[in-house]
């Protein structure tokens, strides 16, 4: 990796409005977790386990957000909780981010493009699914390709979309509940109750639906990412925190109290996760419920909307990721260039090359496809667990130097209970991967569930025995509203 810091030429734009940081922190998060896993929590942990496991989760994730919104605000970064975890912590510990970070999305984008490809047979079954995934490949390269106001309106839209699809569900579940519609009068709170119900499995199921949970609510984190393009970061997220996260999380509460007062946790199509079972979704189940016949097409629509707008914005996050890692000197310094459009296209080209070979692979070797997707498993959870340690270390730090708290435009609720709630909750995710590979030495569970945690370690030990990287003590952290290749005017609207 090149040590290099040269900025190369040109600078990112800072065209992203208000309304799109909100949708992209909104969209970010509904996805086929929602509109198919949750069928499963409810399985797994009871209505009673998964309203509880979510309700946790959600938590974790709001305080996750205020700490990313508390240092995004005061110095917002393209490279967020990288950019941050090598400012505030170390800088082999912001290599490492980076590149998990970016290997998971390399990774996610065609894996969410072959998704994609599938849910398209549904409507054309004669037809390959590789035709559909290589369309939607060149359609999100080229969103990412134009602008980041593309990517941004094009995010906007889809998010909407999903939004809608959710309102809906919930007004014709409420419409099932009270006997309105479905023609089985209202309906009681006996799901709840029901054989082991509210809670089923315990403690270990609740656990599990923590990882369900977890993966759900994934890509929260884009709006640190996104914040390094907002024309006013200082007022757009904050705005997007507030507005989002609340709205967030009742849509997911609402969401498993509706499906449980209408389908009993041992309903057998809950337990499917599987974007090919569109018919076995809880929202088609309940749609069809309430006797709307095209429920299954119109799942089908949505749920395709949700995988287009994870691949355009994973394809985003992955670009933006190498190319601030190459701004900080931990990659080539060629993909920190940036072209007079604001797009860092020589990352955007390396991760598109990247996303096509392990798309590929899965026709000359599946196993190792496999495994490739088994690697970005966790990455997820190590982000969230990187930026709520580099939050801790800001404003200790921050304190520490002789600031009045009174400096930062935004403060993350709850501090210092929010960000140790987020690390402690974030390792026992970790941790709880899979118990049972753990309790039985399956070594080969255990490869496959663990995979994301030797290749970060080894980044970060590769960082560290080569450049010697040290934790930074907190009165020697770089709180200067400017970074590497990147500048901040806290007064400039664009």
């Amino acid at each position: 990796m090149s040590k290099q810091t040269d900025a190369g030429q040109g600078e990112i734009k800072r065209t992203l409005q208000s309304r799109h940081l909100s949708m992209i922190a909104l969209g970010g998060s509904i996805g086929t977790g929602l509109f198919i896993a949750s069928g499963s929590a409810i399985t797994k942990a009871g209505p009673g386990g998964a309203l509880l496991a979510y309700s946790i989760m959600g938590m974790m994730v709001y305080f996750l957000m205020t700490s990313l919104a508390e240092m995004a605000t005061y110095i917002p970064l393209t490279g967020s909780f990288a950019a941050y975890a090598s400012k505030f912590v170390s800088p082999a510990t912001g290599f490492a981010l980076g590149w998990n970070y970016w290997l998971n999305c390399a990774i996610t984008v065609p894996v969410e493009v072959t998704t994609a490809g599938i849910v398209m047979n549904f409507w054309f079954p004669h037809l390959p699914a590789w035709v559909f995934s290589g369309v939607v490949f060149i359609l999100i390269f080229l969103i990412n390709f134009l602008s980041v106001k593309s990517y941004g309106e094009t995010e906007f839209w889809l998010a909407l979309v999903k939004v809608l699809a959710v309102v809906a569900f919930l007004i014709v579940g409420v419409l099932v509940i009270f006997g309105i519609m479905g023609g089985q009068g209202p309906t009681d709170l006996s799901n709840f109750t029901y054989k082991k119900a509210p809670f089923v499995n315990g403690i270990s199921g609740i656990i599990s639906v923590f990882l369900v949970a977890g993966f759900s609510f994934q890509g929260t984190e884009m709006i640190g990412i996104a914040a390094g393009e907002t024309n006013n970061p200082e007022h757009s997220v904050p705005k997007a925190i507030k507005s989002t996260f609340w709205r967030i999380l009742l849509f997911y509460i609402f969401t498993i109290f509706v499906i449980a007062c209408i389908l009993p946790y041992t309903n057998p199509n809950l337990l499917s996760a599987d974007v090919q079972d569109i018919v076995t979704s809880p929202f088609t189940l309940v749609f069809k419920r309430a006797g709307l016949a095209a429920a299954a097409s119109v799942m089908n629509a949505v749920i395709l909307v949700a995988v287009l707008s994870s691949a355009n914005s994973w394809m985003y996050a992955s670009s933006r990721m190498l190319f601030s890692q190459a701004r900080e000197g931990f990659a080539f310094k060629q993909f920190g260039y940036v072209n007079r459009r604001g797009i860092p296209i020589y990352a955007l080209l390396a991760t598109t090359i990247i996303g096509i070979a392990v798309w590929l692979l899965q026709f000359v070797g599946e196993q190792a496809y496999s495994l490739l997707i088994s690697a970005s498993g966790l990455s997820g959870f190590i982000a969230w667990l990187g930026i709520a340690i580099s939050h801790y270390r800001f404003r200790k730090a921050f304190v520490a130097q002789g600031h009045d708290l009174k400096e930062l435009k935004y403060h993350a609720a709850w501090y210092p209970f929010g960000p140790i709630f987020a690390i402690i909750l974030s390792i026992i995710v970790i941790g709880g991967q899979d118990i049972n590979a753990i309790v039985n030495l399956d070594w080969m569970g255990l490869l496959i569930a663990y995979m994301s945690l030797p290749i970060v370690l080894g980044f970060y030990i590769y960082y560290k025995v080569k450049y010697g990287s040290k934790l930074i003590p907190l009165k020697e952290v770089d709180l200067s509203r400017r970074t590497k290749g990147e500048s901040f005017d806290p007064d400039a609207e664009n």
